[in-house]
């Protein structure tokens, strides 16, 4: 690798990582410059889940600070999402090229519409009932296989069953999303690491850049509350849908 793309992977990783935490899709930018560098899809694929995991740490941290944690709830997700994981990142280790672009844009549509859909009272939205709860948990096993599999998107699907089928506002959905991402990754890494090369240091590059975009997303998602998120999440969802089916 050429010098300039660690900084340059850094200066995109501030980027990436503000928009995972705001609303998702950060991997979208990550790993086809990683491919552009020279790296096989697996390559980028493990060597990508370095950042997250930085990302994701800080955001927690963040929230926390703020006052944000539930983490009996987010370690529930978790475990749900982690066997989901196992067998998406083992698939995923051999995954090479990029047919899985048309399928992630119609899951992008699919979020627009639910996200779309007319919300519930606030009273109802807020409480979390046992029938939510199972039927959240049943989601994330789906939720972690993706993330496993391929990152790119999850919180696209993390965000409707967090927001939509749990009931939970949307600064909560982030500050579960992050726990979860975290939880899982460590898993999904460690299998990337056994099955294919991962770079260090590009890597942590890249990480270096997410943790700092983590911390300002989770910043700004206290802050700024639902509007500015629903606002980034369209947007992203937009740019991205018309990406993938028509460049």
């Amino acid at each position: 690798m050429e010098f300039w793309y660690f900084p340059l992977l850094t200066f995109v990783g501030v980027f990436a990582g503000w928009l995972n935490v705001l609303a998702g899709g950060g991997s979208l930018l990550t790993m086809p410059i990683m491919v552009f560098m020279g790296m096989p899809g697996p390559v980028a694929n493990g060597t990508n889940r370095i950042a997250i995991l930085a990302q994701n740490i800080t955001a927690i941290a963040t929230f926390f600070s703020r006052g944000f944690s539930d983490f009996k709830l987010s370690l529930s997700l978790a475990a749900a999402a982690i066997p989901g994981a196992i067998a998406g990142a083992l698939i995923g280790t051999q995954l090479s090229g990029e047919w899985f672009n048309r399928i992630l844009a119609l899951v992008m549509i699919a979020v627009m519409v639910i996200m779309s859909m007319p919300k519930k009272k606030s009273a109802d939205l807020g409480t979390v009932t046992t029938r939510r709860l199972v039927l959240g948990h049943i989601c994330m096993v789906g939720a972690g296989f993706w993330g496993g599999f391929i990152q790119i998107g999850v919180g696209f699907i993390l965000m409707p069953i967090l927001h939509r089928v749990m009931g939970l506002d949307l600064v909560r959905v982030n500050m579960h999303k992050v726990f979860i991402v975290m939880c899982y990754t460590i898993v999904a890494l460690s299998i990337y690491v056994a099955k294919v090369e991962v770079l260090w240091v590009a890597g942590l590059c890249l990480a270096l850049g997410n943790a700092i975009g983590g911390w300002i997303g989770a910043n700004m998602a206290v802050n700024k509350g639902e509007k500015l998120i629903t606002r980034v999440l369209n947007a992203v969802l937009v740019v991205f849908i018309i990406k993938l089916l028509f460049f």
